[in-house]
């Protein structure tokens, strides 16, 4: 994954995060894991919203001045920070060109933990998407844990995938289609899991549109989508149980197993078509 170097990049639309920020209220989504114990929450994309609280969390110290560090495409290959950027950049490049009326989402990074308008929350939630301040949150040390806990391959692409995924939940969020999941959280077909899967099937499909929103050197390599398919398959909810409990239990799905998350990814990737990533109608 290769940024044009002097690409201009617009920093405004990835900040720091820290004590002070949004007041709390209402609950953080893309997925949720009510009832999964507290080590699979910590790895799966989306929170349990029992976990994120109206409290303050511990201070932050923020970064250097994202406007200052991130300016170019070449600082995107050069800067973990950065690449944040130029993702966040190319996400929001492609997703008014299929979704009339698209809202641009901000991008939080914190550490260690941070206010949100869903309340305070920390590291251990992993990334999520909050709809009340229409914000996607992001401690970059998650990445290090996906691969060393869950077998992940890691790499500039797991992370786009990630960040990808959150933006499908604001996409979902913008269309109503986040609310399936809201009253029926758990199990193997129910809506906490279609809209994960959907989540994972945009992030597909702007993975193959990414080129044309004129960010990236090239069209993205089958490395990098190795990597995506990598990370989709890591955080899937019979891998994610299977390591930490021994066991596989359906009931508990919150989120789709690793075959059905990296089947989603590559519908998207494969067509390119956001309208292919239905996962509310029929089997999943």
């Amino acid at each position: 994954m290769d940024f044009k170097d002097d690409v201009q990049l617009d920093s405004s639309q990835v900040e720091r995060g820290g004590r002070g920020g949004l007041p709390g209220g209402g609950l953080a989504v893309g997925g949720g894991a009510a009832g999964i114990i507290a080590l699979i929450v910590a790895l799966i994309f989306g929170v349990n919203p029992g976990n994120i609280t109206g409290g303050d969390p511990e201070p932050v110290s923020p970064s250097s001045n994202l406007g200052a560090q991130c300016k170019t495409g070449e600082d995107a290959d050069q800067n973990e920070e950065c690449r944040v950027v130029g993702v966040v950049n190319s996400i929001q490049e492609y997703w008014p060109t299929v979704v009339d009326g698209y809202q641009p989402a901000k991008t939080v990074l914190f550490s260690g933990a941070t206010n949100t308008g869903c309340g305070a929350a920390d590291s251990s939630v992993g990334p999520f998407y909050c709809p009340n301040d229409r914000r996607v949150y992001l401690d970059l040390s998650f990445f290090e844990q996906l691969q060393s806990r869950f077998g992940a391959e890691g790499g500039p692409f797991a992370q786009a995938y990630v960040i990808g995924h959150e933006y499908g939940h604001h996409i979902q969020n913008l269309t109503g289609a986040l609310g399936r999941s809201q009253n029926d959280r758990q199990g193997a077909e129910s809506g906490s899991v279609r809209v994960e899967l959907q989540a994972d099937c945009y992030a597909g499909a702007w993975a193959k549109n990414a080129y044309e929103t004129g960010l990236f050197e090239k069209p993205f390599t089958q490395a990098d989508i190795q990597e995506a398919l990598s990370a989709a398959a890591a955080v899937g909810d019979d891998n994610i149980q299977e390591r930490a409990q021994g066991r596989v239990d359906p009931e508990g799905f919150t989120h789709g197993t690793s075959e059905q998350r990296v089947k989603w990814f590559t519908t998207g990737y494969e067509t390119g078509d956001p309208n292919r990533c239905d996962t509310f109608s029929g089997g999943i």
